[in-house]
Protein backbone atom coordinates (compact mmCIF):
# COMPACT_ATOMS: atom_id res chain seq x y z
CA UNK A 1 0.00 0.00 0.00
CA UNK A 2 1.48 3.31 -0.94
CA UNK A 3 2.47 5.48 2.00
CA UNK A 4 3.58 9.40 1.57
CA UNK A 5 4.30 12.08 4.08
CA UNK A 6 1.30 14.19 2.95
CA UNK A 7 -1.94 13.49 1.44
CA UNK A 8 -3.82 16.93 0.58
CA UNK A 9 -7.48 16.48 -0.04
CA UNK A 10 -8.98 18.98 -2.58
CA UNK A 11 -7.14 20.66 -5.73
CA UNK A 12 -8.79 24.27 -4.93
CA UNK A 13 -6.44 27.37 -3.63
CA UNK A 14 -5.68 26.23 -0.04
CA UNK A 15 -5.04 22.50 -1.14
CA UNK A 16 -2.76 23.59 -3.86
CA UNK A 17 -1.11 25.94 -1.62
CA UNK A 18 -0.22 23.14 0.76
CA UNK A 19 0.43 21.02 -2.01
CA UNK A 20 2.95 23.21 -3.56
CA UNK A 21 5.02 24.20 -0.50
CA UNK A 22 5.21 20.95 0.56
CA UNK A 23 6.38 19.18 -2.56
CA UNK A 24 9.06 22.11 -3.05
CA UNK A 25 10.84 21.14 0.52
CA UNK A 26 10.79 17.40 -0.65
CA UNK A 27 8.09 15.72 1.11
CA UNK A 28 6.35 12.82 -0.45
CA UNK A 29 3.09 14.64 -1.56
CA UNK A 30 -0.38 13.75 -3.11
CA UNK A 31 -3.01 15.92 -4.09
CA UNK A 32 -6.49 14.35 -4.71
CA UNK A 33 -9.39 15.89 -6.51
CA UNK A 34 -12.77 14.70 -7.11
CA UNK A 35 -13.49 16.72 -10.41
CA UNK A 36 -12.43 15.68 -13.50
CA UNK A 37 -9.59 17.91 -13.33
CA UNK A 38 -8.21 20.72 -10.43
CA UNK A 39 -10.90 23.85 -11.14
CA UNK A 40 -13.73 21.20 -12.76
CA UNK A 41 -16.02 21.85 -9.88
CA UNK A 42 -14.81 24.68 -8.18
CA UNK A 43 -16.57 28.49 -8.50
CA UNK A 44 -16.56 31.68 -6.81
CA UNK A 45 -17.87 35.19 -7.27
CA UNK A 46 -14.86 36.00 -9.37
CA UNK A 47 -12.33 38.48 -7.81
CA UNK A 48 -9.00 36.53 -6.87
CA UNK A 49 -6.62 38.49 -4.26
CA UNK A 50 -3.06 37.43 -4.61
CA UNK A 51 -0.49 38.66 -2.31
CA UNK A 52 -0.19 35.65 -0.64
CA UNK A 53 0.21 33.53 -4.61
CA UNK A 54 2.93 36.53 -5.46
CA UNK A 55 4.82 35.12 -2.37
CA UNK A 56 4.35 31.67 -3.79
CA UNK A 57 4.94 32.27 -7.59
CA UNK A 58 6.42 35.59 -7.91
CA UNK A 59 6.46 35.42 -11.35
CA UNK A 60 2.71 34.29 -11.59
CA UNK A 61 2.09 37.49 -13.60
CA UNK A 62 3.68 36.14 -16.58
CA UNK A 63 1.78 33.13 -17.00
CA UNK A 64 -1.67 32.41 -14.96
CA UNK A 65 -4.83 32.60 -16.82
CA UNK A 66 -6.29 36.11 -15.11
CA UNK A 67 -8.75 37.58 -16.55
CA UNK A 68 -8.88 41.19 -16.04
CA UNK A 69 -7.08 43.20 -12.91
CA UNK A 70 -9.50 45.39 -10.91
CA UNK A 71 -9.55 48.76 -11.71
CA UNK A 72 -13.04 50.33 -11.04
CA UNK A 73 -15.17 49.53 -7.68
CA UNK A 74 -18.79 50.10 -7.80
CA UNK A 75 -21.20 49.63 -4.33
CA UNK A 76 -25.13 49.69 -5.09
CA UNK A 77 -28.24 49.62 -3.06
CA UNK A 78 -31.71 48.46 -4.91
CA UNK A 79 -35.17 49.44 -4.78
CA UNK A 80 -37.47 47.68 -7.19
CA UNK A 81 -37.46 50.30 -10.01
CA UNK A 82 -34.28 52.53 -8.97
CA UNK A 83 -30.47 52.02 -7.97
CA UNK A 84 -28.40 54.48 -5.25
CA UNK A 85 -24.52 53.88 -5.85
CA UNK A 86 -20.92 55.04 -5.24
CA UNK A 87 -18.16 54.19 -7.06
CA UNK A 88 -13.98 54.13 -6.98
CA UNK A 89 -11.56 54.10 -9.56
CA UNK A 90 -7.98 54.46 -9.95
CA UNK A 91 -5.60 54.70 -12.99
CA UNK A 92 -2.79 53.63 -10.14
CA UNK A 93 -4.78 49.81 -10.31
CA UNK A 94 -3.92 49.42 -13.65
CA UNK A 95 0.10 48.85 -13.00
CA UNK A 96 1.99 46.64 -11.42
CA UNK A 97 1.15 44.69 -9.08
CA UNK A 98 -2.58 45.68 -9.97
CA UNK A 99 -4.06 46.03 -6.46
CA UNK A 100 -3.02 42.35 -5.83
CA UNK A 101 -7.07 42.24 -7.11
CA UNK A 102 -8.19 39.99 -10.41
CA UNK A 103 -11.01 38.26 -11.90
CA UNK A 104 -10.26 34.87 -12.99
CA UNK A 105 -12.47 31.58 -13.88
CA UNK A 106 -11.64 29.07 -11.37
CA UNK A 107 -11.60 26.02 -14.29
CA UNK A 108 -8.18 27.59 -15.52
CA UNK A 109 -6.73 29.05 -12.50
CA UNK A 110 -7.36 26.23 -9.81
CA UNK A 111 -5.82 23.86 -13.16
CA UNK A 112 -2.73 26.06 -13.52
CA UNK A 113 -2.22 26.04 -9.87
CA UNK A 114 -2.64 22.55 -9.46
CA UNK A 115 -0.26 22.25 -12.29
CA UNK A 116 2.63 24.21 -10.23
CA UNK A 117 2.76 21.80 -7.70
CA UNK A 118 2.93 19.14 -9.59
CA UNK A 119 5.74 20.54 -11.66
CA UNK A 120 7.33 21.04 -7.75
CA UNK A 121 6.78 17.67 -7.22
CA UNK A 122 3.36 16.50 -6.34
CA UNK A 123 1.35 13.71 -7.35
CA UNK A 124 -2.16 15.33 -8.63
CA UNK A 125 -4.64 12.58 -8.92
CA UNK A 126 -7.97 13.81 -10.42
CA UNK A 127 -11.33 11.86 -10.38
CA UNK A 128 -10.86 10.41 -6.75
CA UNK A 129 -13.35 10.75 -4.02
CA UNK A 130 -11.77 10.77 -0.76
CA UNK A 131 -15.02 9.45 1.32
CA UNK A 132 -13.44 8.93 4.62
CA UNK A 133 -10.42 9.69 7.04
CA UNK A 134 -8.60 6.91 7.75
CA UNK A 135 -7.85 6.09 11.59
CA UNK A 136 -5.20 4.39 13.06
CA UNK A 137 -5.12 4.45 17.10
CA UNK A 138 -6.82 8.03 17.14
CA UNK A 139 -4.40 9.34 14.98
CA UNK A 140 -5.73 10.34 11.18
CA UNK A 141 -3.21 7.79 9.00
CA UNK A 142 -4.40 7.81 5.43
CA UNK A 143 -7.75 8.62 3.21
CA UNK A 144 -10.29 5.58 1.94
CA UNK A 145 -11.07 6.43 -1.58
CA UNK A 146 -13.74 5.19 -3.82
CA UNK A 147 -11.29 3.80 -6.16
CA UNK A 148 -10.54 0.26 -5.91
CA UNK A 149 -6.74 -0.27 -4.19
CA UNK A 150 -6.73 3.54 -3.56
CA UNK A 151 -6.51 3.36 0.07
CA UNK A 152 -3.74 5.62 1.03
CA UNK A 153 -1.24 6.09 3.92
CA UNK A 154 0.81 9.05 5.33
CA UNK A 155 2.03 10.77 8.01
CA UNK A 156 -0.20 13.84 7.41
CA UNK A 157 -3.42 14.72 6.23
CA UNK A 158 -4.14 18.16 5.16
CA UNK A 159 -8.15 18.49 4.64
CA UNK A 160 -8.83 20.84 2.16
CA UNK A 161 -12.36 19.23 0.95
CA UNK A 162 -14.34 22.87 0.52
CA UNK A 163 -17.38 24.46 2.56
CA UNK A 164 -19.46 21.10 3.07
CA UNK A 165 -16.60 19.42 4.96
CA UNK A 166 -17.79 16.09 4.74
CA UNK A 167 -14.67 14.21 5.34
CA UNK A 168 -14.79 16.29 8.82
CA UNK A 169 -18.37 15.32 9.79
CA UNK A 170 -18.06 12.06 9.05
CA UNK A 171 -15.58 11.81 11.23
CA UNK A 172 -16.95 13.85 13.53
CA UNK A 173 -14.31 16.42 14.19
CA UNK A 174 -16.42 19.37 13.29
CA UNK A 175 -20.03 20.00 14.12
CA UNK A 176 -23.11 20.37 11.49
CA UNK A 177 -23.07 23.67 10.16
CA UNK A 178 -25.75 25.95 10.75
CA UNK A 179 -28.65 28.01 8.06
CA UNK A 180 -27.05 31.03 9.15
CA UNK A 181 -23.22 30.17 9.11
CA UNK A 182 -23.75 29.02 4.92
CA UNK A 183 -24.77 30.99 2.17
CA UNK A 184 -26.25 30.01 -1.68
CA UNK A 185 -24.27 31.17 -4.20
CA UNK A 186 -25.85 31.08 -7.92
CA UNK A 187 -23.32 32.43 -11.06
CA UNK A 188 -23.86 32.54 -14.54
CA UNK A 189 -21.32 33.27 -17.11
CA UNK A 190 -22.53 35.32 -19.76
CA UNK A 191 -20.73 36.03 -23.06
CA UNK A 192 -20.04 39.58 -24.08
CA UNK A 193 -17.39 40.79 -26.62
CA UNK A 194 -14.56 42.42 -25.10
CA UNK A 195 -15.15 45.96 -26.33
CA UNK A 196 -19.17 46.03 -25.56
CA UNK A 197 -17.94 44.69 -21.79
CA UNK A 198 -15.58 48.00 -21.68
CA UNK A 199 -18.35 50.09 -23.24
CA UNK A 200 -20.82 49.28 -20.91
CA UNK A 201 -18.14 49.43 -17.77
CA UNK A 202 -16.54 52.48 -19.03
CA UNK A 203 -12.95 50.40 -18.57
CA UNK A 204 -9.78 50.64 -20.53
CA UNK A 205 -8.62 47.98 -22.18
CA UNK A 206 -7.52 44.89 -19.93
CA UNK A 207 -9.18 47.32 -16.91
CA UNK A 208 -12.23 45.41 -14.58
CA UNK A 209 -14.99 45.99 -12.94
CA UNK A 210 -16.23 44.69 -9.45
CA UNK A 211 -20.10 45.65 -8.94
CA UNK A 212 -21.58 44.55 -5.86
CA UNK A 213 -25.41 45.01 -5.42
CA UNK A 214 -27.34 44.86 -1.85
CA UNK A 215 -31.07 45.84 -0.98
CA UNK A 216 -33.50 44.99 -3.17
CA UNK A 217 -30.63 43.13 -5.63
CA UNK A 218 -31.89 39.93 -3.39
CA UNK A 219 -34.72 40.95 -2.28
CA UNK A 220 -33.92 42.73 0.80
CA UNK A 221 -32.61 38.96 2.30
CA UNK A 222 -29.01 38.67 3.88
CA UNK A 223 -27.13 38.75 0.91
CA UNK A 224 -25.89 40.39 -2.13
CA UNK A 225 -25.17 40.48 -6.08
CA UNK A 226 -22.49 41.19 -7.67
CA UNK A 227 -21.03 41.39 -11.18
CA UNK A 228 -17.49 41.41 -12.76
CA UNK A 229 -15.99 41.67 -15.83
CA UNK A 230 -13.25 38.76 -17.30
CA UNK A 231 -12.09 39.10 -21.27
CA UNK A 232 -14.88 38.52 -22.87
CA UNK A 233 -17.54 37.33 -20.30
CA UNK A 234 -19.27 38.80 -17.19
CA UNK A 235 -19.72 36.57 -13.64
CA UNK A 236 -23.48 37.63 -12.81
CA UNK A 237 -24.43 36.01 -9.45
CA UNK A 238 -25.71 36.49 -5.95
CA UNK A 239 -25.42 34.95 -2.36
CA UNK A 240 -27.54 34.73 0.36
CA UNK A 241 -27.83 32.74 3.66
CA UNK A 242 -29.69 29.40 3.77
CA UNK A 243 -31.74 30.61 6.82
CA UNK A 244 -32.57 33.57 4.73
CA UNK A 245 -33.27 31.77 1.76
CA UNK A 246 -35.48 29.40 4.57
CA UNK A 247 -37.65 32.54 6.09
CA UNK A 248 -38.66 34.27 2.71
CA UNK A 249 -39.57 30.96 1.02
CA UNK A 250 -37.62 31.98 -1.85
CA UNK A 251 -34.88 29.91 -4.19
CA UNK A 252 -31.65 31.85 -5.70
CA UNK A 253 -32.21 30.70 -9.07
CA UNK A 254 -35.22 33.03 -8.43
CA UNK A 255 -33.32 35.70 -7.01
CA UNK A 256 -31.12 35.43 -9.93
CA UNK A 257 -33.63 35.85 -12.30
CA UNK A 258 -35.30 38.91 -10.43
CA UNK A 259 -31.84 40.50 -10.11
CA UNK A 260 -30.91 40.41 -13.71
CA UNK A 261 -34.10 41.68 -15.45
CA UNK A 262 -33.82 44.50 -12.78
CA UNK A 263 -33.33 47.73 -14.91
CA UNK A 264 -30.02 49.40 -13.48
CA UNK A 265 -28.99 45.39 -14.52
CA UNK A 266 -30.90 44.77 -17.99
CA UNK A 267 -28.85 47.39 -20.18
CA UNK A 268 -25.34 45.53 -18.50
CA UNK A 269 -26.09 42.07 -19.46
CA UNK A 270 -28.69 42.86 -22.56
CA UNK A 271 -27.72 40.49 -25.41
CA UNK A 272 -25.23 38.36 -23.59
CA UNK A 273 -24.94 34.87 -24.04
CA UNK A 274 -25.25 31.71 -21.25
CA UNK A 275 -21.95 29.52 -21.48
CA UNK A 276 -22.12 28.41 -18.05
CA UNK A 277 -24.55 27.93 -14.87
CA UNK A 278 -23.36 26.86 -11.27
CA UNK A 279 -23.92 27.01 -7.50
CA UNK A 280 -21.92 26.61 -4.86
CA UNK A 281 -22.24 27.21 -0.59
CA UNK A 282 -20.01 29.73 1.05
CA UNK A 283 -19.07 29.49 4.53
CA UNK A 284 -20.67 32.98 5.99
CA UNK A 285 -19.70 31.79 9.81
CA UNK A 286 -16.56 33.76 10.13
CA UNK A 287 -14.35 33.37 12.94
CA UNK A 288 -17.16 32.07 15.55
CA UNK A 289 -17.37 29.11 12.96
CA UNK A 290 -13.71 28.02 12.67
CA UNK A 291 -13.98 23.77 13.52
CA UNK A 292 -10.79 22.05 15.10
CA UNK A 293 -8.50 22.87 12.72
CA UNK A 294 -5.27 20.63 13.94
CA UNK A 295 -5.68 16.52 15.53
CA UNK A 296 -3.29 14.11 15.18
CA UNK A 297 -1.94 13.64 12.14
CA UNK A 298 -4.68 16.47 10.33
CA UNK A 299 -4.41 20.00 9.51
CA UNK A 300 -7.85 21.65 8.22
CA UNK A 301 -7.43 24.55 5.84
CA UNK A 302 -10.01 27.13 3.42
CA UNK A 303 -13.28 27.11 2.88
CA UNK A 304 -13.11 23.60 5.31
CA UNK A 305 -11.80 25.51 7.82
CA UNK A 306 -14.70 28.83 7.60
CA UNK A 307 -11.74 31.04 6.62
CA UNK A 308 -13.87 33.40 4.29
CA UNK A 309 -14.02 37.66 5.52
CA UNK A 310 -17.90 37.98 4.68
CA UNK A 311 -17.68 41.82 5.07
CA UNK A 312 -17.41 44.03 2.31
CA UNK A 313 -14.24 42.28 0.97
CA UNK A 314 -15.75 39.17 0.27
CA UNK A 315 -12.52 37.89 0.46
CA UNK A 316 -11.88 33.80 0.41
CA UNK A 317 -9.21 33.23 -1.90
CA UNK A 318 -6.54 34.72 -0.43
CA UNK A 319 -7.14 33.16 3.38
CA UNK A 320 -7.41 30.02 1.53
CA UNK A 321 -4.12 30.17 0.25
CA UNK A 322 -2.64 31.38 3.35
CA UNK A 323 -4.02 28.86 5.06
CA UNK A 324 -2.68 26.09 2.63
CA UNK A 325 0.61 28.07 2.95
CA UNK A 326 0.93 28.05 6.58
CA UNK A 327 -0.18 24.49 6.67
CA UNK A 328 2.41 23.70 4.22
CA UNK A 329 5.04 25.25 5.99
CA UNK A 330 4.07 23.50 9.42
CA UNK A 331 3.96 20.16 7.47
CA UNK A 332 7.38 20.33 6.65
CA UNK A 333 8.29 21.20 10.09
CA UNK A 334 6.81 18.50 11.93
CA UNK A 335 7.77 16.25 8.92
CA UNK A 336 11.90 17.09 10.18
CA UNK A 337 10.55 16.46 13.85
CA UNK A 338 9.17 13.16 13.04
CA UNK A 339 6.19 14.44 15.47
CA UNK A 340 2.62 14.63 14.06
CA UNK A 341 0.80 14.73 16.91
CA UNK A 342 -1.92 17.38 17.85
CA UNK A 343 0.01 19.63 20.04
CA UNK A 344 3.15 19.91 17.32
CA UNK A 345 0.46 20.87 14.83
CA UNK A 346 -0.89 23.79 16.57
CA UNK A 347 1.92 25.65 15.38
CA UNK A 348 -0.31 26.16 12.32
CA UNK A 349 -2.49 27.66 14.14
CA UNK A 350 -0.16 29.52 16.19
CA UNK A 351 1.12 30.87 12.40
CA UNK A 352 -2.68 31.99 11.30
CA UNK A 353 -2.98 33.77 14.51
CA UNK A 354 -0.04 35.38 13.94
CA UNK A 355 -1.28 36.34 9.93
CA UNK A 356 -3.90 38.91 8.46
CA UNK A 357 -6.46 36.00 8.43
CA UNK A 358 -7.16 35.30 11.69
CA UNK A 359 -6.42 39.08 12.41
CA UNK A 360 -8.97 40.08 9.80
CA UNK A 361 -11.63 37.09 10.49
CA UNK A 362 -11.49 38.65 14.23
CA UNK A 363 -12.09 42.04 13.42
CA UNK A 364 -15.23 41.03 11.36
CA UNK A 365 -16.66 38.29 13.97
CA UNK A 366 -19.85 40.23 14.52
CA UNK A 367 -21.32 40.65 10.62
CA UNK A 368 -22.90 37.34 10.51
CA UNK A 369 -25.16 37.76 13.74
CA UNK A 370 -25.50 40.99 13.39
CA UNK A 371 -27.13 40.98 9.64
CA UNK A 372 -29.47 38.44 10.75
CA UNK A 373 -30.41 41.01 13.74
CA UNK A 374 -30.95 43.60 11.56
CA UNK A 375 -32.66 42.88 8.54
CA UNK A 376 -34.02 46.80 8.21
CA UNK A 377 -30.28 47.35 6.98
CA UNK A 378 -31.11 44.93 4.09
CA UNK A 379 -34.84 46.08 2.82
CA UNK A 380 -36.12 48.94 4.92
CA UNK A 381 -33.26 51.57 4.73
CA UNK A 382 -31.92 50.81 1.08
CA UNK A 383 -35.99 50.99 0.11
CA UNK A 384 -36.33 55.10 1.93
CA UNK A 385 -32.89 56.04 0.56
CA UNK A 386 -33.92 55.53 -2.94
CA UNK A 387 -37.35 57.07 -1.85
CA UNK A 388 -35.68 59.83 -0.60
CA UNK A 389 -33.53 60.33 -3.21
CA UNK A 390 -36.47 60.14 -5.97
CA UNK A 391 -38.61 62.82 -4.26
CA UNK A 392 -34.94 64.57 -3.76
CA UNK A 393 -34.12 64.94 -7.49
CA UNK A 394 -38.29 65.00 -9.00
CA UNK A 395 -38.27 68.32 -10.48
CA UNK A 396 -41.81 70.01 -9.89
CA UNK A 397 -43.32 73.70 -9.47
CA UNK A 398 -42.20 73.29 -5.76
CA UNK A 399 -39.43 75.29 -4.80
CA UNK A 400 -36.50 73.10 -3.80
CA UNK A 401 -36.62 74.47 0.30
CA UNK A 402 -39.82 72.95 0.13
CA UNK A 403 -38.70 69.79 -1.60
CA UNK A 404 -35.77 69.32 0.82
CA UNK A 405 -38.51 70.03 4.05
CA UNK A 406 -40.78 67.43 2.53
CA UNK A 407 -37.98 65.19 1.89
CA UNK A 408 -36.99 65.63 6.06
CA UNK A 409 -40.45 65.31 7.12
CA UNK A 410 -40.93 61.83 5.65
CA UNK A 411 -37.63 60.62 6.88
CA UNK A 412 -39.23 61.55 9.70
CA UNK A 413 -42.14 60.05 9.74
CA UNK A 414 -40.86 56.51 8.30
CA UNK A 415 -37.99 56.05 10.89
CA UNK A 416 -36.87 58.05 14.20
CA UNK A 417 -33.21 59.63 14.46
CA UNK A 418 -33.03 57.86 17.75
CA UNK A 419 -33.32 54.36 15.91
CA UNK A 420 -31.00 55.46 13.05
CA UNK A 421 -28.47 56.67 15.25
CA UNK A 422 -28.49 53.44 17.48
CA UNK A 423 -28.68 51.56 13.85
CA UNK A 424 -26.23 53.28 12.30
CA UNK A 425 -23.45 53.00 15.60
CA UNK A 426 -23.93 49.21 15.35
CA UNK A 427 -23.39 48.93 12.09
CA UNK A 428 -20.09 51.11 12.36
CA UNK A 429 -19.18 48.97 15.23
CA UNK A 430 -19.13 45.44 13.47
CA UNK A 431 -18.28 47.08 9.57
CA UNK A 432 -15.43 49.24 11.00
CA UNK A 433 -14.56 48.81 14.51
CA UNK A 434 -11.89 50.11 16.09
Amino acid sequence: MDKFDVIVVGAGPAGSAAALVCARAGLSTVLLERGEFPGAKNIFGGVLYTTVLSELIPGFLENAPLERPIGSRRFSILSEKGELAVGFRDVRFGKTPFNNSFTVLRAKFDRWFAGKAEEAGAMVIPQTMVEELWFENGKVAGVKTGREGGDLRADLVICAEGANAFLLRKSQLREKFSPRSMAVAVKELLALPQGVINDRFQLEENEGAAYEYFGGAVNGLVGSAFIYTNRETISVGLGCTIESLIDHKISANTLLDQFKNHPAIRPLIKGAEPQEFSAHLIPEGGYRQIPKMAAEGLMVVGDAAHLVNSSLYHEGTNLAMASGKLAGETAVEAKRAGNFSEAFLKRYLDRLNDSFVMKDLKRYAGIGDWAHANPGFFRDYPELALELMKDFFTISMASKGDIQKAVWKKLRRRVSLFRMAKDLFQFKKVMFPS
